[in-house]
């Protein structure tokens, strides 16, 4: 349970968000639109690669990989190779094409490329994703504090979502980087203590390696069938998929990739971003190896001691620290920490995505001049307000980690196979943008539905690793499930690895786009080079109609950013 240390050390954290909101939304009251959404492109590159890595590690990657690894292995440590692979990518493949944007909205460029049908398509699509992502983030940090202190989760929720909303709302974009800035502290504080506790706790790195083996945890999976839940091929086909995404098109990562200065920064930013997001996932998911090597012989989940497994980070970290005062209290604020950077980021996404694409291009410029403030901040408001009712229902998902990973990795794939079709394939146009999308998001949108639906009522094969209750105090009686009435399996579509979903979607949305383009007439033949990305821009066959040379524009002067009166407007 909490001490007064503890309850100190919490409150420091949350009250320095709070001090960091106010100070930009009442000492710098003259912010303008720009730099409410983009901090007037001046920012630098460590505070902005840290606030990323804050923004991308979620209560959910420091709560539910543990819990994950901890029930079914280590083959989530391959998740460290994606991320790896995909920091490359970003600076060679998509980031020159991305830095010459100049709306604080990374779907600006699928008007551009394509058509505002399809921006609008794939914004609503975002808007979708980080209204299911929002509760998840918001909630798991609940459960961690409710395991410590027995309040409700949902009072805890609702109480962190409030603090987010009012300092993203006052404070802008520089507010939700320098609170990022604060709170990764208390991040790596937590997941770094709690690792260390627990390799002491076990007896050193050799008997969490020994009791591990013994439990399965290392047994990686190298096989290529697609139902295993987890595996080589799974975790890295789909996670270097969902990374592709996270890291190049995130709209939170774009927006603050267009707060520095030029590419070279972009570029170093993407790399501090990637160093971090792997040693925080590697160090997450070995803790919950290691929580397994405590819990050997007598599994918390089975004796009663926590009710489900998302439950077990937080319950081993008050035991290997209670000792420790304080201890309780950085961890349970670097999930604050963590859940509350995500949120501010995605709500201050949100409001650009919202306002550029699909209020703005509807208002006049006079309108728009006197009144963008107060709309930005009303997103900010609803969204907020949205994610706290959503919350409510959150714990009957089950596994967190196979919903955020299924039902996201759907978008994810979506938006990979949509802005490479765009930005790698020349010859692909709005026609098939569009048949692309809609195509991928109602197949593998269906294959998720009903694996979810599987998922829940206990028809699929579950994967988890043995756990014991030989050693517990305490005689557990546990009815073993007989085989005899064992439901009859799905089809093999909707038994598929949740890793493969944003594989599918990706690879439809490309297929089917490139299909589309080929056989159907194109209504924009000239293709802007900047809109392509430099290493395939060799693939690039100008086709004007009217055979006249046409001036070179670049994404900046092509796109209508009066819309957005950087310079001028008052927020």
């Amino acid at each position: 349970m909490f001490t007064i240390i503890d309850s100190v050390v919490f409150i420091v954290v949350i009250l320095a968000s709070l001090c960091i909101g106010v100070y930009f939304g009442f000492w710098k009251k003259t912010q303008t639109t720009d730099e409410y959404l983009l901090g007037s492109r001046t920012m630098k590159v460590i505070p902005i690669g840290l606030s990323l890595i804050a923004s991308q590690v979620s209560g959910f990657t420091i709560l539910a990989l543990p819990s994950d690894s901890y029930v079914f292995g280590a083959n989530s440590l391959w998740m460290c190779v994606a991320i790896s692979i995909v920091c490359p990518l970003a600076s060679y493949i998509y980031l020159p094409v991305i830095m010459k944007l100049k709306t604080p909205s990374i779907f600006g460029y699928l008007e551009l490329r394509f058509n505002r049908t399809v921006k609008i398509m794939a914004s609503c699509i975002y808007i979708l994703q980080m209204l299911l992502f929002n509760p998840v983030v918001a909630y798991t940090p609940a459960i961690a504090f409710s395991q410590a202190t027995g309040i409700n989760t949902h009072i805890v929720t609702s109480t962190m979502c409030i603090v987010c909303i009012f300092y993203t709302t006052i404070g802008g974009f520089k507010a939700v980087v320098w609170t990022d800035v604060l709170q990764i502290g208390g991040i790596l504080a937590s997941v770094t203590a709690v690792f260390g506790l627990g390799v002491a706790a076990v007896g050193g790195f050799d008997a969490v390696f020994t009791k591990a083996s013994r439990g399965q945890r290392f047994d990686f999976n190298f096989s290529i069938d697609p139902t295993k839940r987890d595996g080589f091929w799974q975790v890295l086909l789909g996670c270097t998929t969902v990374w592709v995404y996270n890291v190049n098109f995130y709209p939170v990562a774009v927006q603050k990739y267009l707060s520095v200065p030029a590419l070279s920064n972009a570029k170093r930013v993407v790399l501090l971003q990637c160093l971090g997001l792997v040693f925080v996932h590697f160090l997450s998911i070995l803790t919950g190896i290691i929580i397994y090597a405590r819990y050997e012989g007598c599994d918390p989940i089975q004796n009663g001691d926590v009710d489900r497994a998302d439950q077990i980070l937080p319950y081993f970290a008050v035991d290997v620290s209670r000792n420790i005062p304080g201890l309780p209290g950085i961890f349970i604020a670097g999930l604050f920490s963590a859940a509350l950077s995500t949120l501010s980021a995605t709500f201050n996404a949100l409001a650009a995505t919202i306002h550029s694409d699909l209020i703005a291009p509807f208002l006049s410029n006079d309108v728009l001049r006197r009144r963008e403030g107060h709309i930005l901040r009303s997103i900010v408001v609803i969204a907020g307000s949205i994610c706290i009712i959503s919350a409510l229902f959150v714990d009957r998902l089950g596994s967190l980690m196979a919903f955020i990973n299924g039902s996201v990795g759907v978008t994810c794939g979506l938006f990979v196979g949509l802005f490479s079709l765009g930005m790698v394939f020349p010859m692909a146009h709005s026609k098939g943008a569009l048949w692309g999308i809609v195509s991928g998001f109602a197949v593998v949108g269906t294959i998720t539905i009903v694996n979810q639906w599987y998922t829940l009522h206990g028809i699929t094969n579950n994967f988890a690793k043995p756990l014991s209750v030989e050693l517990c105090e305490t005689p557990i009686n546990i009815t073993q499930p007989s085989d005899i009435h064992q439901p009859e399996q799905p089809f093999v579509l909707f038994r598929l690895s949740f890793w493969y979903n944003s594989v599918m979607s990706a690879l439809i949305v490309t297929l089917v786009g490139l299909c589309v383009s080929w056989c159907s007439k194109n209504d924009r033949p000239w293709v802007d080079p900047d809109l392509i990305s430099p290493i395939f821009k060799f693939l690039l066959v100008q086709r004007d109609m009217n055979g006249n040379s046409l001036d070179m524009y670049t994404i900046a002067s092509s796109y209508d950013t009066d819309k957005y009166h950087f310079e001028d407007s008052q927020s």
